[in-house]
């Protein structure tokens, strides 16, 4: 099946995460971190670590490890922080 990785269709096995979809296509990084923006790629693939946050159907902070795939499914790299409320977004 297909998805979106960074805007660029990606085929993944059935069953397969969004966190492996993101591996699957290569990306350098998933996401920075909020402080340093450092890159971060996913590391345990169970949801310990939270490593694996990304935007999934243009929703943030998304555990990418623990959501399954589906077609058409749109995955976006997250950087830094998230705001916590859309009102912050002034």
């Amino acid at each position: 099946m297909d998805v979106l990785v960074e805007g660029r269709p990606t085929a993944v096995p059935e069953g397969a995460t969004a966190a492996a979809a993101l591996l699957l296509a290569g990306m350098p990084a998933n996401r920075t971190t909020p402080v340093t923006g450092a890159p971060r790629l996913p590391f345990c693939m169970m949801g310990v670590c939270f490593d694996c946050l990304a935007v999934i159907d243009g929703v943030a902070n998304r555990q990418a490890c623990m959501v399954a795939v589906r077609p058409g499914m749109r995955i976006a790299r997250q950087d830094g922080a998230r705001l916590a409320y859309r009102d912050d977004q002034a």
